[in-house]
């Protein structure tokens, strides 16, 4: 990286993002010696302004944050920095110094993707999702129609709960499919999302 450190009297601004929610979970200030150390040691180190001193989040508390991806923006005086915390990150014990709770479940679904994925690449013996890649096309399609039928009767006769569960099997079994086909659940949401267009027509 060729960060500017001069133009802040030697300070960047280090914008903390949780690598998977996505919430902007605090925003703290690196001299070029805690992003140094930040490097080094894979935990997020600040300059603290009022102390004088470097000091890694989490030294007291046990709350580290433990960098995944680090990016300079385009005028290379600002960081972005994306992190796995552990523990509520501000000091009043709230997920974000927002108030916010970091949770956005719908993101587990590039995690899960992920997995998958890894599993597709590896084939570990003894997964279930080895199995599934293992059986072909045909059979894994067949798991989703199945998956499928299951969850609209959930869904006509059964329970709101039986319904979820359903749903979530679904889910997972499209996931595998799509996978298999080389694609992953992000080109499902780049279809929808053009479609939400109001220039969009049907094919």
């Amino acid at each position: 990286m060729s960060l500017n450190f001069e133009k802040m009297n030697g300070l960047v601004p280090a914008v903390i993002q949780d690598a998977d929610t996505a919430k902007v979970l605090m925003l703290g200030f690196m001299n070029e010696e805690a992003y140094q150390r930040t490097v080094e040691s894979g935990k997020v180190t600040f300059y603290s302004r009022t102390r004088n001193r470097l000091w890694t989040k989490g030294e007291e508390s046990g709350h580290f944050l433990q960098v995944v991806s680090m990016q300079e923006d385009c005028d290379h005086d600002t960081l972005l920095i994306q992190v796995h915390p552990h523990g509520p990150v501000c000091h009043t014990g709230t997920d974000t110094c927002w108030g916010e709770k970091n949770e956005e479940p719908v993101m587990f679904l590039k995690t899960l993707q992920d997995f998958i994925c890894r599993r597709h690449a590896e084939m570990p013996e003894g997964s279930y999702t080895t199995s599934l890649f293992r059986s072909g096309v045909n059979k894994m399609a067949q798991k989703v129609g199945e998956e499928a039928v299951e969850t609209v009767i959930e869904a006509c006769n059964g329970t709101d709960e039986r319904l979820i569960y359903e749903g979530a099997d679904l889910m997972y079994h499209l996931i595998v499919l799509l996978t298999s086909k080389g694609y992953r659940i992000e080109d499902l949401a780049r279809e929808l999302e053009q479609r939400h267009s109001a220039t969009w027509k049907k094919h």
